[in-house]
């Protein structure tokens, strides 16, 4: 029996969980879970990493009480960095990637390098998100965080240099950055120097599976795991995620569901072209060296900010309340485009959500029933236009859909999906995440050959819950509706992502 931990790390949440892999199965129980908050400060939002640090060795604490613990691995959402100094401290918190800063300087870094240039050699999406607008945006302030920094260190390699020393950037969420150049595998030097970025702060990289050490001493006594080691896993989540899909077809489209939907496909090599770059589709990296050839979908972060906006309002319901209401609502009434920049910041979404309808001459939705059934059948809805699109710039409509994530288990989110695409939908394991950070480990220990090896694993352990789509009429007409919505310009409207 194989016991190893993995910390995970969400944009609204983090877990530690502890695996058991006994050869054929492997299960998972969750150790410790913690709230991640960020906090605004002086005008920019944080991420409070040093309180994540503290719940990640309060989890690996209690994962050693339970057990003999072999490894650990990291993982969390991507494009985000830390800056250390030439002494190893922490410059500043990181910013959160929906701080308003990086969308200011998304036009003027366009302006120094064009965006199709920067798509062709990048290979990534082009999104105001992404880790190279944040950095144009403090080189063209001369911001002394950057000029005092010795390394730049993704979330994920924030925590290793902290849990086992080394200084590195794991690829499958350098990829993310879009500063890496997608077809040498390397840092994009010369892209950087144009928008005056220094690349001296670029670490290494390394792939996923790679050792990289063993828990400092000091971290070995406080949680009482010495001499374990810490490896290198598929750090941005949604590969780790996709590394647990269980494909039953070759070619399947999967969703890694949660805060956002990354809806794609698995690659042997990227897709750079003139279809993937009208549709905006990004490149990104996977365990054993595939390509995740997917979109963001702006997922059910647009629920929990609804939910948080009730709450403060009195109105503080469970998601499986939220759920229920939406059943309950009216079918296929009003629709929403989720990537809209106009839903991207935290704040009234309720309030966004029914301004949107009306500025787009729809009903606007009215209870929370309501709100929470447009959100969701928008959310499918645009699932199935993804897939749609990653079916003609591949020349291979999936046959199959596999939801994995927390939103697999929105039994709503998965129905509609199917029937939106008129495919079939798998949904499982919710725990993909996590089960991928497992496994990854297991193949680093020789305990797994594989990602296919690892994929019957978890096919083994989580059977997943089939949807077949209803065929019916009236989500044909609504794939139409919900087209022409998205499309539609509209006065003062946001960009899409």
């Amino acid at each position: 029996m194989t016991s190893v931990a993995a910390v995970d790390f969400g944009a609204q949440s983090g877990r530690v969980a502890l695996g058991h892999f006994d050869g054929e199965r492997i299960d998972m129980t969750v150790v410790h879970r913690f709230p991640n908050v960020p906090v605004k400060v002086r005008g920019t939002l944080h991420w409070d990493v040093l309180r994540l640090y503290r719940d990640a060795l309060d989890g690996l604490r209690a994962a050693g009480r339970l057990a003999g613990i072999e490894s650990i691995g990291i993982d969390s959402w991507a494009v985000d960095f830390a800056l250390v100094d030439r002494h190893g401290r922490l410059l500043q918190n990181p910013v959160h990637y929906r701080d308003s800063r990086r969308a200011s300087s998304f036009e003027q870094a366009l302006g120094h390098i064009p965006p199709r240039e920067l798509y062709d050699r990048t290979g990534i999406q082009i999104i105001p998100i992404n880790t190279v607008f944040e950095l144009a945006a403090m080189a063209a302030e001369n911001d002394p965080a950057l000029e005092a920094a010795e390394a730049l260190l993704l979330i994920p390699d924030l925590f290793h240099y902290w849990l086992a020393g080394p200084r590195v950037a794991e690829r499958t969420n350098a990829t993310t950055t879009q500063l890496l150049d997608a077809h040498t595998g390397s840092w994009a030097d010369d892209l950087l120097v144009r928008l005056g970025i220094r690349s001296d702060v670029l670490p290494d990289l390394v792939e996923a599976g790679t050792p990289l050490g063993d828990l400092a001493a000091d971290v070995g006594v406080e949680t009482g795991l010495s001499g374990t080691k810490v490896v290198a896993v598929g750090s941005h989540d949604t590969a780790s995620a996709v590394a647990a899909v269980p494909f039953r077809r070759a070619g399947s489209a999967y969703i890694s569901a949660g805060t956002w939907s990354l809806v794609g496909l698995e690659l042997d090599e990227p897709l750079i072209d003139d279809a993937t770059f009208a549709a905006n589709l990004t490149n990104e990296g996977g365990v054993a060296g595939t390509v995740r050839l997917l979109h963001n979908v702006s997922g059910l972060w647009l629920l929990h900010e609804c939910r948080r906006t009730w709450a403060v309002e009195g109105a503080d319901h469970s998601f499986e309340q939220l759920v229920s209401l939406a059943e309950g609502a009216p079918p296929l009434r009003s629709f929403i485009e989720p990537n809209d920049q106009v839903f991207a910041e935290p704040g009234d979404l309720p309030a966004r959500v029914r301004e949107y309808c009306v500025a787009t001459g729809q009903p606007p939705p009215e209870s929370i029933g309501e709100i929470v059934r447009c959100i969701l059948e928008s959310l499918a809805l645009k699932h199935a236009q993804t897939v749609g699109v990653l079916g003609v710039v591949t020349g291979a409509p999936p046959a199959e859909i596999h939801i994995v994530g927390g939103g697999s288990r929105n039994e709503l989110l998965c129905r509609w999906t199917a029937d939106a695409a008129d495919v079939p939908v798998l949904a499982g394991p919710e725990e993909a995440t996590v089960l991928g950070n497992l496994l990854t480990q297991t193949m680093a220990l020789g305990q797994l050959g594989s990602v296919a090896e690892a994929r019957e694993v978890v096919r083994a352990s989580f059977p997943p819950t089939p949807y077949e789509p209803s065929t019916s009429a009236a989500w044909q007409e609504a794939r139409e509706r919900f087209a022409a919505i998205a499309a539609a310009d509209r006065p003062g409207a946001g960009a899409k992502a």
